[in-house]
């Protein structure tokens, strides 16, 4: 089999000097958290702000070297946010899409027109392909079709808890574009990707100095990790 570059995100951005090393460092996705209860979370002006130092960072960088730097994909998370104000703050703030974690129904997804992705917290194998099932055939046609972290039975996500890899690589045969996230750490991520052979990873607790803050080392050091 032919070995595919695993694409990385890094999640939790709330400011631009945490999104301006992720992209240096090479980070294909950046999440940002549109939950108001989460440590992370980065209200729509503040996003709004972040993304137009990030457009202007990209241009000068193409300037200064002639090259076309990479174009990184922008995420929302959501959780249990109504279908019109997802679309509203998508627009507005110029996120590709949106990774909806809470409790969202594949009827969300499709209103979303191609637009969103669902994460899944399973607590055993068959609630995972229960939800995959469910859930994958709306995920995006280019981008992650599902997206799975660990469970929880009261917290949306950011809990650091690693997910149950065998149950991932269950479902990464299956479904080509899974993302993976839960637990991952710059020391772990490489395992991770041999175990399961995800299409993408998600990182956001496992490269911070505290919640909402990156450690930048570590965000090189996850990324690099991967890359190797």
């Amino acid at each position: 089999m032919d070995m595919v570059e695993t694409r990385v995100k890094i999640c939790g951005i709330t400011n631009f000097a945490d999104a301006q090393v992720a992209l240096e460092a090479g980070a294909d996705f950046l999440g940002f958290i549109l939950y108001p209860k989460s440590p992370r979370y980065i209200a729509p002006d503040n996003l709004r702000e972040v993304r137009v130092a990030i457009d202007k960072w990209i241009e000068r960088s193409r300037s200064a070297t002639g090259n076309l730097h990479p174009t990184p994909r922008f995420v929302g998370v959501f959780v249990n946010e109504n279908v019109e104000r997802v679309a509203e703050i998508l627009a507005s703030t110029g996120l590709d899409y949106a990774q909806l974690h809470g409790d969202e129904s594949p009827e969300t997804l499709q209103a979303l027109q191609g637009k969103a992705f669902k994460a899944i917290r399973p607590a055993n194998p068959d609630e995972a392909q229960g939800a995959a099932s469910r859930f994958a055939t709306n995920g995006l046609e280019s981008g992650p079709q599902l997206f799975i972290d660990a469970y929880h039975p009261d917290e949306y996500g950011g809990t650091g808890k690693k997910a149950d890899w065998h149950v991932a690589a269950a479902l990464a045969r299956t479904y080509p574009r899974l993302m993976l996230a839960g637990g991952l750490t710059p020391g772990n991520v490489a395992q991770a990707i041999r175990t399961v052979g995800p299409w993408a990873v998600d990182v956001s607790s496992g490269v911070e100095a505290s919640p909402g803050r990156k450690d930048h080392d570590a965000v090189r050091a996850f990324i690099q990790a991967v890359r190797s």
